[in-house]
């Protein structure tokens, strides 16, 4: 035995070497063709989202050069929109003119906005941070109450518990978030006067202590994150109840149960443990979802986000605006599905 004992140990070894190389080829190959499909989704959606611009009826170009050629003594209309077509890549055809923009875009450069003047990064920095805020208040605020409730949805299976659950994860699915955001306005604000309409600050912010600036900054961000909190919990909510019924229900928990382990521990250690994993994997999408949210929740409480940003360049046909949200949007969203996927 003390000569087979050493032995044995080596081959269980050496028989392991090779399963772990092959586990981590297999890793570093998946990870390598997630990467290569990202770039690719993201060509293609930046291609296309770059066609249907390209293929309005009409454009910032032609509306400033409309107003350029009434001016007295201006150039003709032809002229001034022949010189900003040049100057924005738009008398090139759709793939010379999309590669065009590709190329600079891969340097961080996207372009100057048409409707603010300014370059698109510059107007990003400006406008993203205060989205980031408010969407990662409302993830965060959305997870702590959607995935507690779909727990206690599931242990109080067909209980009038579970039955108030439900109807509130699908109030939240069904109601859209600028009509969720008008009601809240009109009964927080208008009628009963608590919370600002809209905007980031007061009137007398400027005159506010640092405390009470930040008070006033909260206030015009209550809103907001109630609308997207409640529009983002619902579908959080159906499926965490739907995993953790799909895991009470597996032999192991009813093992457990015969074993006359309490109760909490079945399914805060057991069962949670096992129902998160499919869990992580919608993350993405939710944070998707509420980034997504974010575009027509700011325009109703003129919140100057990026969203309301991405809305007024679209209405105006700004195109390296838009184009550089998307792109910067679709970058965020492959990176978070691509963490989760891992």
């Amino acid at each position: 035995m003390c000569v087979l004992e050493p032995c044995g140990a080596a081959i269980k070894n050496a028989a392991s070497l090779p399963a772990k190389e092959g586990t981590i080829f297999q890793v570093r190959n998946y990870v390598i063709k997630r990467i290569l499909l990202s770039f690719v989704i993201l060509f293609c959606v930046t291609f296309i989202i770059y066609v249907m611009m390209r293929s309005l009826p009409s454009s910032f170009a032609e509306n400033m050069a409309m107003q350029l050629s009434q001016a007295p003594g201006a150039k003709p209309y032809q002229e001034w929109l022949d010189q900003l077509n040049a100057a924005y890549g738009l008398d090139k055809g759709i793939l010379p003119g999309f590669m065009t923009w590709l190329s600079s875009a891969v340097h961080g450069q996207f372009g100057d906005s048409w409707k603010w003047n300014v370059p698109v990064v510059q107007k990003f920095q400006e406008v993203i941070g205060l989205s980031v805020v408010m969407g990662g208040i409302s993830f965060v605020v959305s997870m702590i109450i959607a995935v507690p409730l779909g727990i206690l949805a599931a242990t109080k299976q067909y209980s009038r518990t579970d039955y108030v659950i439900t109807a509130v994860a699908l109030v939240g699915i069904s109601l859209p978030s600028f009509f969720f955001a008008t009601l809240l306005k009109l009964l927080f604000s208008v009628k009963l006067g608590w919370l600002d309409l809209y905007g980031l600050v007061g009137r007398d912010y400027a005159q506010l202590s640092s405390w009470g600036q930040f008070c006033d900054r909260a206030n015009h961000l209550v809103l907001p994150i109630v609308t997207l909190v409640i529009v983002s919990i619902g579908s959080t909510m159906r499926y965490t109840r739907t995993n953790m019924l799909e895991v009470l229900n597996a032999d192991f928990i009813r093992t457990a149960r015969a074993s006359n382990l309490p109760r909490w521990k079945i399914i805060f250690v057991y069962a949670l443990r096992n129902a998160a994993n499919p869990l992580f994997t919608t993350l993405g999408m939710v944070f998707s979802f509420t980034l997504g949210a974010n575009v027509l929740v700011e325009k109703v409480f003129s919140w100057p986000g990026i969203g309301s940003f991405a809305l007024e360049a679209l209405l105006t046909s700004d195109y390296a605006a838009v184009q550089g949200f998307v792109l910067t949007m679709g970058i965020l969203y492959v990176f978070v599905n691509l963490i989760t996927d891992l």
